[in-house]
């Protein structure tokens, strides 16, 4: 569904990137993880455009993007945001539904509406919360109502900026266990960057670690307690003591 080839990307003598290859497909959640200023952020700016690429290509479905297939990919994808970003002076439902109020093809109000209640419930929370303020709900609901409308216009691909981060552990493996639902149920491809071991564990169907700008591992996340790569065994015990420490 999404593919990246030999992405590489500066800025000025620092090179954040190095040539980065990926493929995400269909149906499952690939999460990328690594230590902080490793390139993750970046390489999720390139892939949705915000930032141009020095070298190297993004595929949509097998195609390049440019700037003339890029709208059509950006029409098809969701985003839940690492602090929810939701609109203080909008109520709930029109969070929700912004896009389907103001995008391509836009809903009247009344059928925006019906499908932000109908997002709302698919992440629990029930409809009164839909005429409330985002200053009205915890953390906890915010980053639902994010999670919402992050699904609400019927995207293909789903990216997640740290979906667990401020939560309280409880919180956290309810968030965790909504994304991995709706990655399932709507069989969308999903991309999802992390510090969380615990939220990797539970989300994750592929993981890929980013170190020094290069991806330094890959493979399925039943993989990662039993790989003997020094960077990957420091980074999933949180240990001070190791390469990443001695390099970073």
């Amino acid at each position: 569904m999404i593919g990246v080839s030999d992405l590489h990307k500066s800025f000025g003598a620092a090179a954040v990137l190095r040539g980065i290859d990926l493929q995400a497909a269909a149906g499952e959640n690939l999460v990328v993880i690594g230590p902080s200023g490793s390139g993750k952020s970046v390489l999720l700016k390139c892939i949705l455009g915000l930032i141009a690429p020095d070298a190297g290509e993004v595929r949509w479905k097998g195609a390049v993007l440019s700037p003339t297939t890029r709208a059509d990919f950006l029409a098809r994808f969701g985003m839940l945001f690492q602090g929810a970003a939701l609109f203080d002076s909008m109520p709930v439902w029109r969070n929700v539904a912004f896009r389907l109020l103001n995008g391509r093809g836009a809903a009247g109000v009344a059928e925006a509406r019906a499908r932000a209640i109908d997002c709302l419930q698919r992440v629990g929370l029930p409809g009164r919360v839909a005429d409330l303020y985002p200053a009205e709900l915890s953390g906890g609901m915010q980053k639902r109502v994010g999670l919402a409308r992050a699904i609400a216009a019927g995207p293909e691909v789903l990216f997640f900026d740290e979906p667990t981060t401020g939560l309280d552990p409880v919180m956290a493996g309810v968030i965790d266990t909504l994304i991995r639902d709706i990655v399932r149920d709507l069989g969308v491809c999903a991309i999802t960057i992390t510090h969380d071991m615990a939220s990797v564990r539970r989300i994750a169907d592929r993981v890929a670690l980013l170190h020094e700008g290069r991806i330094r591992w890959r493979g399925d996340v039943g993989a990662l307690e039993t790989d003997p790569d020094p960077v990957l065994r420091q980074f999933v015990a949180g240990s001070p003591e190791g390469p990443i420490g001695t390099l970073g």
